[in-house]
């Protein structure tokens, strides 16, 4: 049951990294959950539909996602993710490069998984 668990995370993190590859704003908003509060690194709380309005404006760009040092925590229908991102990309046609650590919240509910929150700290 948990490897379970950990295979289909890894299937949603496989979707969401080639959904923000992708800025597919359908897909997203199939990924992330309606209450999502994603902390960035900043420290500044993002919504949902603000995610999605930055990748529909075309505002970011992201180029690469390179995943390492992952590890799923699960816990029931709770999922925690903690995870090491080297990623490339443009904001406002700057260059917008770091490397971060995330930790996500997935929810399982009616047999999908969708992030209920996300915090970003810059690895320097």
């Amino acid at each position: 049951m948990e490897r379970d668990i950990v295979q289909e995370i890894f299937a949603v993190e496989e979707k969401l990294k080639a959904s923000m590859l992708s800025s597919d704003t359908v897909a997203l908003t199939d990924l992330l959950s309606d209450s999502l509060v994603f902390i960035n690194h900043f420290g500044q709380r993002v919504s949902k539909q603000d995610d999605i309005a930055l990748h529909r404006s075309g505002l970011l760009a992201i180029e690469s996602i390179e995943l390492r040092d992952f590890q799923v925590v699960p816990q029931g229908n709770i999922a925690l993710v903690h995870v090491n991102a080297d990623i490339k990309g443009k904001y406002d046609g700057a260059k917008a490069n770091g490397i971060f650590a995330f930790t996500r919240v997935w929810l399982k509910q009616n047999n999908h998984w969708q992030l209920i929150s996300a915090q970003s700290t810059v690895i320097s």
